[in-house]
């Protein structure tokens, strides 16, 4: 039978503990625990450290005893399997137990949340997204995001997380940290939660031992209500009409018109060209979902066209556009104050020292400093709901999800309210009456 035995090889101030895994004539290995204890005070005979004030021995000793079984355990199972039972399974094993990472990918992809990410991570652009779609990059980019996150809280914690450890615990404590020390708002924390719920998905498809709490009802994803604003109709005729003095932003102008009359995402939206006009339709192949998407041009795009000459305005960079549309919409008058977040900078400690970071802030601003890119496509499908079917609104905004797309749309309980009123104000009250 296999066996497990600790030894010193020194005599020095300090001395490592080794392991040694032996089964008869079979093999024989030994490998460095990484665990230190100061010179004289391992018994061999009893296996455990002697008493001592320099190092906690009590912890220690549990410690080699749980080792002990973790690695009786494992060789059970895994020789089983055809697993090589060698020099690198025993460092790996240990390693895993005392949480410490090994020289070799591999093995660490089937222990720590973070290697399988990073592995999870550098696969991503070879599969495929449903339907059948190249995963985005910012899509990628999001992953990556929160494998940053993840080290941020295992460097806070003092301690790498396995894909054991992604439990309650791990749930509660992960979302306490981005919480109170990185100071994000619900939905964000969310996002990240659900990537490492399919990153132990992932690992768990591949054979890999998870913590099947991940799976759980109350692994809950946190999310808060977004208070997001759009542009009316009627502030988008007053926009469309508005005379700038400034080219640059009579240039801005002129996008976000287009933007709320195609409800392409900015990354699309800045990028057309003359060759994406077909007659009276806009076609672009949309860069998100690779999806192509036809969309009739409005009175308004077709009068920026012929301004300037059949060809769309010029060229802007995503951040001057975010800008330049606040600006837009202030000197319009959208001044007046509303609900709503913004990225605002607020004062965190990382690693000790002060540091500025920006987050979104839910409070009460004036309406165009809460004005972005993505004003545009939340204004086309909060305009055009309720007028259009959802289905051909959600084919132009690319929303996968009737329940995705209605969270989209910003109108509030008051502005439904006044729709009612005007249609009861039209219809024949007679319609309602049964007689």
């Amino acid at each position: 039978m296999a066996s497990v035995r600790y030894r010193t090889k020194t005599n020095s101030k300090k001395n490592t503990i080794f392991l040694r895994f032996k089964q008869g004539g079979q093999f024989d290995f030994e490998v460095k625990t990484g665990i230190q204890i100061p010179k004289g005070k391992f018994s061999l005979s009893l296996q455990r450290i002697n008493p001592t004030d320099e190092v906690d021995f009590n912890k220690l000793n549990k410690k080699l005893r749980n080792l002990k079984t973790h690695i009786e355990n494992q060789y059970g199972s895994d020789s089983v399997e055809g697993i090589i039972i060698d020099n690198k399974w025993l460092s790996g094993k240990i390693n895993g137990f005392l949480n410490k990472k090994s020289n070799d990918k591999a093995i660490d992809e089937k222990q720590f949340l973070s290697s399988f990410m990073q592995f999870f991570i550098d696969t991503a652009k070879k599969r495929l997204d449903k339907p059948n779609n190249p995963i985005s990059y910012r899509t990628i980019q999001h992953y990556q995001t929160t494998k940053i996150k993840l080290n941020d809280y295992e460097r806070h914690a003092g301690k790498l997380v396995k894909l054991t450890d992604v439990d309650m615990f791990f749930h509660e404590a992960f979302i306490e940290y981005l919480d109170t020390e990185q100071k994000l708002n619900p939905n964000t924390i969310g996002g990240y939660l659900s990537v490492i719920k399919r990153v132990c998905r992932k690992a768990e498809l591949k054979g890999y031992e998870v913590n099947a709490n991940y799976k759980s009802s109350d692994f809950k994803l946190p999310s808060n209500k977004t208070t997001d604003t759009y542009l009316t109709l009627k502030e988008i005729h007053e926009i469309n009409s508005f005379e700038f003095k400034k080219d640059y932003l009579d240039n801005a102008r002129d996008w976000l018109i287009i933007g709320v009359w195609t409800g392409f995402r900015v990354s699309d939206l800045l990028t057309l060209t003359k060759s994406n006009i077909d007659g009276d339709f806009i076609q672009k192949d949309t860069l998100k979902t690779d999806f192509p998407v036809y969309v009739p041009m409005h009175n308004h795009v077709k009068k920026i066209l012929e301004k300037r000459k059949g060809k769309f305005p010029r060229k802007i960079s995503d951040p001057k556009f975010n800008d330049y549309i606040k600006v837009v919409c202030k000197d319009v008058g959208l001044t007046y104050e509303i609900k709503g977040s913004k990225m605002s900078p607020i004062e965190i400690e990382k690693n000790g020292k002060k540091k500025t970071v920006y987050r979104k802030v839910n409070d009460v601003y004036k309406k165009h400093e809460l004005i972005s890119s993505h004003v545009c496509r939340r204004s086309f499908a909060t305009n055009h709901y309720g007028k259009l079917d959802t289905l051909t609104i959600m084919k132009i905004t690319g929303h996968k999800t009737e329940s995705q797309f209605l969270k989209y749309i910003k109108i509030t309980p008051r502005e439904y309210a006044v729709k009612l009123k005007k249609y009861w104000e039209k219809i024949n009250v007679n319609e309602f009456v049964n007689s």
